[in-house]
């Protein structure tokens, strides 16, 4: 009985310093689920098991989609450290794809701060930097608002990652590494995410070419590219081209969801996520943008029908004779000034 006795009470250590490290004390569990928030009073609650919500209201970041936020319990925590994970080399550009579209999300909400992306020099030459040009056009991320450390060894980056973390002028802070190093243990993730807590801004750590093992982040997401579906058009799927960049997106971890796969389709032109079920999209909860170009009926055999439409051509063909109107024009230096192409300003 005695040995009974002192075994569960080295059990019950052992759960109460699990709980501990991962942040989720045992006295936080009688939390009711819908218990009040005083938006004055700055209260310290988290999600502590699945089921039971107790946090405020502005503690996550929505993805945009029903289901996966459902599944979240209402998105990615902000003031947290969250895995986004590439399972292969390949899926090196899939993730970086998906922390943006995750940065051009949080930009909207607090516009003016710039994000900081962290990683090695080894990082940086096996999968590159983001093209700068594309930040706008794809995820309407200006590219000063998206500044780079490049660090010559992971003890650097870990280091720049930690003291980025605690500071409130960034929005965000994406941490890079490849592989699963030996200093990317417990107690490095648990010292970003205690550092995520307390400025209570978000950190990602991307994981490229990495296996799952123990850290504190609340939540693991698991990025592979996805098929992606022909272009909408007015007459319907373009054939042969190719669309919006799609993701596949599955939770490996999570304290308050059950593990699911989602295929996400990011839209650049919105700057939001929609799921898609094979070829077919869905936008919850959120208007489509329209097409603002009139579709008018065909003609119904009117008495004057336009011409056959031929070939225009820039040039002359070889050979054929120049028409004298042709002849005429004068050429470039010899137009009016009013004619030429003005001056912005």
């Amino acid at each position: 009985m005695a040995m009974t006795a002192v075994a569960r009470e080295t059990v019950f250590a052992l759960r109460r310093q699990i709980a501990k490290i991962e942040g989720t004390l045992p006295e936080r569990l009688a939390a009711p689920a819908a218990a009040p928030f005083d938006a004055d009073v700055n209260t310290d609650l988290t999600i502590v098991r699945r089921g039971i919500a107790a946090a405020l209201p502005d503690a996550f970041l929505p993805i945009g989609v029903e289901r996966l936020d459902a599944a979240l319990s209402g998105g990615l925590p902000k003031a947290a450290l969250s895995e986004i994970h590439g399972t292969q080399t390949r899926d090196a550009g899939a993730v970086a794809g998906f922390a943006l579209s995750l940065t051009s999300l949080i930009l909207k909400q607090t516009p003016g701060l710039p994000v900081l992306w962290i990683g090695t020099s080894e990082i940086f030459r096996e999968a590159g930097f983001p093209y700068a040009r594309g930040l706008h056009a794809s995820f309407g991320i200006e590219p000063e608002q998206l500044l780079f450390s490049e660090a010559p060894r992971l003890v650097d980056a870990l280091w720049v990652a930690e003291e980025a973390a605690r500071m409130t002028a960034l929005a965000a802070v994406i941490l890079e590494i490849r592989g699963n190093p030996q200093r990317l243990d417990l107690t490095a993730t648990r010292r970003l995410h205690a550092r995520a807590q307390a400025a209570g801004r978000p950190v990602f750590l991307l994981r490229q070419a990495a296996e799952p093992e123990p850290t504190a982040a609340p939540v693991r997401l698991i990025v592979t590219s996805a098929p992606a579906v022909p272009r909408d058009t007015i007459a319907g799927p373009l054939a042969g081209s190719i669309g919006r960049p799609a993701f596949t997106l599955t939770i490996g971890k999570s304290r308050t969801a059950l593990p699911g796969q989602f295929t996400l389709e990011w839209n650049p032109d919105e700057c939001a996520f929609d799921e898609r079920w094979g070829d077919e999209r869905r936008s919850e909860g959120r208007d489509r943008a329209k097409n603002p170009v009139p579709v008018v009926s065909l003609s119904g055999g009117g008495k004057n029908p336009a011409a056959a439409s031929g070939a225009v051509l820039a040039f002359p063909a070889v050979g054929s004779p120049i028409s004298p109107a042709a002849r005429d024009q004068p050429s470039r230096p010899q137009r009016t000034a009013h004619l030429g192409p003005r001056r912005a300003g």
